[in-house]
């Protein structure tokens, strides 16, 4: 197979479980609303990745052979991102603002991902570490499309059911420290499994 699906969804999982933009507005949105009333906005949320894959899969893959050195800037570059997350994840810590009344719907969820950097940098290293020169663009993305969608199926609702227990539970304590630093370290050792072994298990299975 030209693409490391395994790697890849051991990756994917470990960023869209951990604490970026979108998963914090989630956090926030639940603790305010709980799942069921917020459950347009984290549908939303989920399909606005979508308008990423698509145009930065079929578009980057396009160019791939007639420029390669683009994939090796934009893979660093994405590590580089998602490890300055690590870090700023080390340092957050949880908290609920206060929110309208009236929770916010679809459309509000749909352009989260758009604006939210942290997907834009996992989309392209998933591109540009995973995906073996040669590979359909179709294919390519219409791989990576669908196991982003199945693990935010997934992981978006528990966030945001999560949320006001969470925050109730951990805000303010020890354990929201210890708790943060994990999620930070996870991180990292993700951009590593995906630089090193990821690659290396790309290679026995292609």
């Amino acid at each position: 197979m030209s693409i490391a699906l395994l790697p890849f969804l051991a990756f994917a999982a470990s960023q869209v479980a951990t604490p970026g933009p979108a998963n914090m507005v989630l956090l926030a949105t639940g603790a305010r609303f709980g799942l069921r009333r917020a459950l347009p906005f984290v549908a939303g949320v989920a399909l606005g990745k979508q308008l990423i894959i698509w145009p930065l899969g079929l578009g980057l893959l396009a160019i791939q052979d007639d420029y390669p050195m683009i994939f090796v800037v934009l893979k660093w570059i994405s590590v580089a991102y998602i490890l300055y997350l690590a870090y700023r994840v080390a340092g957050m810590r949880l908290s609920v603002r206060d929110m309208d009344e009236t929770p916010p719907g679809f459309f509000a969820g749909l352009i989260v991902h758009p604006l939210n950097p942290k997907a834009w940098g996992m989309i392209t290293t998933g591109f540009t570490t995973f995906v073996a020169a040669g590979t359909s663009p179709l294919q390519a993305t219409a791989t990576i499309a669908t196991c982003l969608l199945a693990l935010q199926i997934i992981l978006h609702p528990i966030w945001t059911y999560a949320g006001q227990r969470i925050a109730k539970s951990l805000a303010g304590t020890v354990g929201e420290k210890y708790l943060m630093w994990t999620l930070a370290g996870l991180t990292v050792l993700s951009v590593i499994y995906a630089l090193f072994g990821g690659a290396l298990l790309a290679k026995d299975v292609l």
